[in-house]
């Protein structure tokens, strides 16, 4: 890898947060009526809110266990090589970078890694379509 690269790799740009949530469908409401915000779309136990530059997801938690936990997601543009770098300045990653989701106009990734104290981040890259519709 390019020294350039490594000295430029900054996560500074938040993409999205994420709020764990008892009930989806509730939850759901919440922000979208009662709230306002503006609803993105649903992806298996997952609900996505526009707010500004950032994004909103609400989910249930994978396992029981406590709710309202916050997960921030850092915007990378290629999240194999930010991936890489981190992995070599020794940041512990709790998952590989890995697809998940497909959206008309990009391929969303995320990857998983923690801080000393065990905090959960997320990075998340959205990769544009080769196939994507053209407007």
């Amino acid at each position: 890898m390019p020294v350039e690269a490594q000295q430029t790799l900054r996560l500074d740009d938040i993409g999205q947060i994420a709020l764990t949530v008892r009930d989806l469908a509730k939850s759901k409401h919440f922000f979208q009526d009662a709230l306002g915000m503006t609803f993105l779309f649903e992806a298996g136990t997952m609900a996505f809110f526009q707010c500004g530059s950032v994004r909103l997801m609400i989910s249930t938690a994978e396992s029981p266990g406590p709710v309202g936990g916050t997960i921030l997601y850092f915007r990378t543009a290629d999240i194999h090589t930010a991936h890489s770098l981190l992995k070599e300045r020794g940041v512990n990653f709790l998952q590989e970078p890995h697809l998940v989701a497909r959206m008309p106009s990009h391929d969303l990734w995320m990857a998983f890694l923690k801080d000393p104290d065990d905090n959960p981040f997320g990075l998340m890259s959205e990769v544009a379509r080769a196939d994507a519709p053209s407007n």
